[in-house]
């Protein structure tokens, strides 16, 4: 079970000290997604952030400051997935880019196998940072073995408290916001929180 971040969708003081604090404190993986953002704010963000944590970043916008930050990892929406040619994929791919996207219904897996890494999936529940959006799966939901084809991270209303229902619904990970972001002050122990959940749910898949 993994643990992944999205960013939260606006800028705000001090956002490059506390991601800078999330990655010394296990986080493996950050998804920065402002989709409102002007380029010049997002790669001021990315200049904050200390080198040694590039790795662990996902662009959603502003994919051509990849090279010039040493960033390898591109996330593509849905809509931007189906306007990307095959052949952007295959190069990206082809040049070591690990390629994420997300969707909302599982029989497109299959589609994705080729060119991404892996996918995020929801929303689960009702989000905890968009008010009306509600979650789609039902009570006994479950990912059978033969569509789980490349990682799906689940994404949508969780939070430590429902943890461990995504692990037995069959998600090979969680992402993270509304339940990280809502309140500033609290973002690392947000954090260790959810951190303390998932690592108790992989001590007991392998014991």
């Amino acid at each position: 079970m993994k643990l992944l971040a999205i960013s939260n969708p606006a800028f705000f003081p001090d956002e490059a000290g506390l991601i800078n604090s999330l990655f010394r404190e296990g986080l493996v993986c950050l998804h920065i997604r402002k989709p409102e953002s002007e380029e010049n704010d997002f790669k001021n963000l990315l200049s904050k952030i200390n080198s040694e944590f590039i790795d662990r970043i996902a662009i959603h916008q502003h994919h051509n400051l990849a090279g010039e930050f040493g960033i390898k990892k591109l996330h593509f929406t849905e809509k931007e997935r189906s306007q990307t040619s095959m052949e952007i994929l295959k190069n990206l791919k082809s040049d070591d880019f690990l390629l994420s996207t997300s969707i909302h219904d599982l029989t497109e897996i299959g589609t994705l196998l080729k060119y991404f890494s892996y996918t995020f999936f929801g929303p689960v529940f009702d989000s905890i940072s968009k008010a009306g959006y509600k979650g789609v799966l039902p009570e006994n939901f479950s990912i059978k073995p033969e569509i789980n084809k490349i990682p799906i991270i689940g994404l949508g209303g969780i939070s430590s408290e429902n943890m461990e229902k995504v692990s037995e619904m069959g998600f090979d990970g969680a992402a993270v916001l509304g339940t990280l972001w809502k309140e500033t002050e609290n973002v690392v122990a947000n954090f260790r929180k959810l951190r303390e959940v998932v690592n108790f749910i992989n001590q007991c898949k392998s014991s």
